[in-house]
């Protein structure tokens, strides 16, 4: 599997000396952020499909997609966890 050239985890070396792409405090942003964004989503799924009365099968998917980025929080939350 070949790894892609952007890689957070990716480790370079310049002049001997390898360093991250991306400091603790920025890769921390970057999760926060992201956190956020999933539970906003999560919550305008869950609000739209509540509404939904007449179609069953879209309201379903809102609910499944609302699942999805409740998933995706729990494990933004982890990482988080797992900076500090």
């Amino acid at each position: 599997m070949e790894k892609h050239e952007n890689d957070y985890d990716r480790i370079h070396e310049t002049n001997g000396e390898a360093y991250h792409d991306i400091d603790a405090a920025s890769l921390k942003d970057v999760l926060q952020l992201s956190l956020e964004r999933e539970e906003e989503m999560m919550r305008t799924y869950l609000i739209t499909a509540e509404r939904i009365h007449e179609q069953p099968e879209l309201k379903e998917r809102l609910q499944n997609f609302a699942e999805g980025n409740a998933k995706r929080s729990r494990q933004l939350i982890d990482e988080l966890k797992n900076l500090t």
